[in-house]
């Protein structure tokens, strides 16, 4: 299965680590340094150039790993994974 990230950007569902929503996760330091070093070794994505709502990261099956920011809120990628009917 695929979940469409937007603007046509589509990903494997089992590629997918999280999904998380940019607001509350970027209050954390941590979450701030991860995104700057996956930005400098040229591993995000951006999928839209309005603001921002979430970030995916996902991880190939060679395991290089790519974070996809995307203008949709994390609750719709959630509901477009299917991961809560598949609990």
């Amino acid at each position: 299965m695929y979940i469409h990230l937007g603007q046509g950007t589509v990903v494997p569902s089992g590629e997918i680590v999280g999904i998380f929503d940019i607001e509350s996760t970027t209050v954390s330091k941590n979450t701030r340094v991860f995104l700057e070093k996956a930005e400098k070794k040229g591993e995000v994505v951006t999928v839209s150039y309005e603001l921002p709502k979430s970030f995916a990261v996902c991880a190939g099956k060679d395991r290089k790993q790519t974070v996809y920011i995307s203008q949709l809120a994390s609750s719709t990628l959630l509901k477009r994974s299917d991961f809560i009917n598949s609990l």
